[in-house]
């Protein structure tokens, strides 16, 4: 990691808007493990709040946080979103940026359609991630998911929701929108899963889940806890919904933080 900040980097022929935090203090030095945090479906770099710098200097290591294609700073999406677009992202986006940065010791905090990516790398590169943090990771598609969709469709055509999405994504936002709903209220996308892949995870992960979540249940946590051949603890939150680290952020960081650091004790 070099200097603290926002910089633009290519990959895979798009440019993508990064941004570096460094901790007052860092535990390993500037070679060692380093946070990559993985944003929700309509999320960006902005919208993490405070939570990444917080985590950066609790746990010591920098962070690395970037705007995936269609959302934030990064370039707008070209055409429709395909089928195998988190697969895409955790097997060939995510790898090169990562390479490019040169990140060998990645510690991975995912959220949502991020834990999801997160969870998917984790598995295609078994041997790369340090370990993985997922928060609201959805390894299948629920009922509760796709009802949460429709209802988030109803609030963008008859609330302020668009315009509080523009203020983070421009005028990428409606684009983004709909290639989101667009695919997960699909026909085709109903029977996705990534449930084969989950046994190749080895590293150790923290799974979260608010008993709240309006996208998912807490069988996506039993899923992902029983099916990884890595030490997987599970971590649910009582009157927390779809952002845990928002929504229940003490609890989410303090815990985080103990089981990164268990990490690197072991």
């Amino acid at each position: 990691m070099q200097q603290e900040g926002d910089f633009s980097i290519r990959v895979d022929q798009a440019v993508l808007r990064c941004r570096r935090l460094l901790p007052e203090k860092e535990a390993y030095g500037g070679n060692g493990p380093c946070l990559v945090f993985l944003h929700e479906a309509l999320g960006c770099v902005e919208m993490w709040k405070a939570y990444p710098e917080r985590l950066c200097q609790q746990t010591g290591l920098p962070g690395l946080l970037y705007d995936r294609l269609g959302h934030g700073a990064s370039d707008p999406l070209q055409g429709p979103r395909q089928l195998d677009y988190l697969n895409r992202e955790a097997e060939e986006v995510l790898p090169d940026l990562l390479r490019k940065l040169e990140i060998d010791q990645p510690v991975l905090v995912g959220h949502s359609d991020g834990g999801t990516i997160a969870l998917l790398f984790a598995a295609m590169f078994p041997e790369w991630p340090c370990c993985a943090v997922t928060e609201a990771a959805h390894v299948f598609v629920e009922k509760v998911t796709r009802q949460g969709i429709r209802a988030a469709l109803s609030s963008y055509h008859h609330t302020d929701l668009e315009r509080k999405l523009a203020k983070y994504h421009g005028s990428k936002s409606g684009d983004l929108f709909r290639a989101w709903s667009g695919i997960w209220l699909s026909d085709a996308f109903a029977s996705w899963n990534m449930l084969r892949e989950i046994p190749s995870i080895r590293c150790p992960l923290l799974v979260i889940q608010g008993e709240d979540d309006e996208y998912g249940t807490r069988e996506q946590v039993d899923r992902i806890v029983g099916l990884s051949s890595g030490p997987a603890t599970r971590l649910l939150l009582s009157g927390c919904g779809h952002i845990p680290h928002l929504e229940a952020q003490s609890r989410v960081l303090q815990s985080t933080g103990e089981f990164i650091r268990a990490c690197f004790r072991e």
